[in-house]
């Protein structure tokens, strides 16, 4: 029987081998759920979930779309990889979990990284057609929400771009503006893959940050109390 979240002494986890649904203490670790797309700057999905596991106290999902598959090894992740089979398999019957939900619930932040033009252009429309549109779809707007577009240079520069991205600014997500590099179809152009000092460059998050939403998760009240930021 799934148990719903009526207060803040309360979170939910799942269980990676099961896909179950338990409730856990409100001192816990802080929770963050990974959205990647269909970006070829997905190949960087392992790097960033090392770095993330590399930061005490975080526990690490990553939501996938299925063209995001194509540019990653699944065996290079070693942490739970949902997708839209996960959510019909899990379901049969009205009192089954639904995972778009339960995800939405588990997670203290959402982080997708890249954001296609595809997805962008969902998302800012409403649409939902898949696992990770519909956790953001469903998405508690207290709790935030990172996305790094990624895409060609001339996708980035339609005028419907940043129409879509101001959509998303205006739903209280968080934008991480795209660099400049060298593409891999080979043109100059805007990515969200370069950084100064990193691989991963503002992709990873700020460690002192990530800890203070550690802490405010251990702390008596509940809830989201510190400001995340990404790295510059």
């Amino acid at each position: 029987m799934i148990r719903v979240e009526k207060d803040c002494s309360l979170g939910l986890i799942m269980d990676p081998a099961a896909s179950q649904i338990h409730p856990v203490a409100s001192k816990r670790n802080a929770h963050i759920l990974v959205g990647v797309t269909g970006s070829v700057a997905a190949l960087k999905l392992p790097l960033l979930v090392a770095e993330l596991l590399k930061i005490p106290g975080l526990e690490v999902q990553v939501v996938t779309t299925e063209n995001a598959k194509h540019f990653y090894n699944p065996e290079e992740i070693p942490v739970r990889i949902y997708s839209d089979s996960d959510e019909w398999q899990m379901w049969k019957k009205r009192t089954d979990p639904v995972l778009h939900i339960d995800l939405r619930r588990w997670a203290d932040l959402l982080l997708v990284a890249p954001l296609d033009a595809n997805t962008l252009a969902k998302i800012a429309n409403g649409i939902c057609d898949n696992l990770l549109t519909c956790v953001i779809r469903a998405w508690d707007l207290s709790k935030p929400l990172f996305f790094c577009p990624a895409m060609n240079t001339f996708m980035w520069e339609h005028p419907i771009t940043a129409r879509q991205v101001e959509q998303l600014k205006e739903f209280g997500y968080i934008e991480v503006p795209c660099t400049v590099k060298k593409l891999v179809c080979g043109d100059e152009g805007v990515t969200s893959l370069q950084g100064p000092m990193h691989p991963l460059g503002r992709w990873q998050l700020c460690k002192k940050e990530l800890q203070s939403l550690n802490s405010s998760l251990k702390s008596e009240t509940c809830g989201y109390t510190g400001h995340l930021l990404l790295y510059r």
